[in-house]
């Protein structure tokens, strides 16, 4: 059996139960969340989230990106949202290549060369400061008063918050 008919399976039986579909489209606690995609990090268990709580924006790294930015926008000036949470974690497969190695790979194996930034990092504390930076810095971000970095400590379960 494929991973997606075990998770078809798996809503059936959730579906079964459901009865939160009746939560409103803004996020109760008022709050985006941009983490890294990786598998170990269930955003919803670490925080304490339940459906409805916040908006949760994953990507490979939690960089904020244009697209990163684009959803922010919309959490905040049409879905009400106030506060920002970014979640970066050690161990990150950002770590281990540079974006020119992996865009040569890439070219290599397809003819073309990728557009975008992969936006691998050296240092994941310094990424985590670089995405306050850039949220910060975007004319479309319009509630700037609180917005946190953090590093999940993948070995632990804990948050550690990082500077700005």
């Amino acid at each position: 059996m494929s991973a997606t008919e075990e998770f078809l399976e798996a809503n059936q039986r959730y579906a079964e139960t459901f009865s939160k579909g009746d939560k409103p489209m803004p996020p109760a606690k008022r709050v985006a969340v941009v983490a890294c995609m990786d598998a170990r990090i269930e955003t919803g268990r670490l925080l304490g989230l339940e459906e409805g709580d916040a908006h949760v924006i994953r990507n490979a790294g939690g960089v904020v990106t244009d697209d990163v930015i684009r959803s922010l926008a919309i959490s905040q000036r049409l879905l009400g949202t106030r506060e920002i949470v970014l979640i970066h974690h050690t161990d990150c497969g950002m770590l281990t290549f540079k974006d020119e190695a992996l865009k040569s790979e890439v070219e290599k194996d397809t003819g073309l060369r990728p557009p975008f930034a992969f936006e691998a990092f050296a240092d994941v504390e310094d990424d985590v400061r670089q995405s306050i930076r850039r949220v910060r810095a975007s004319p479309f971000v319009v509630h700037k008063d609180s917005i946190r970095g953090f590093v999940y400590e993948v070995e632990t379960g804990r948050l550690r918050e990082i500077d700005a």
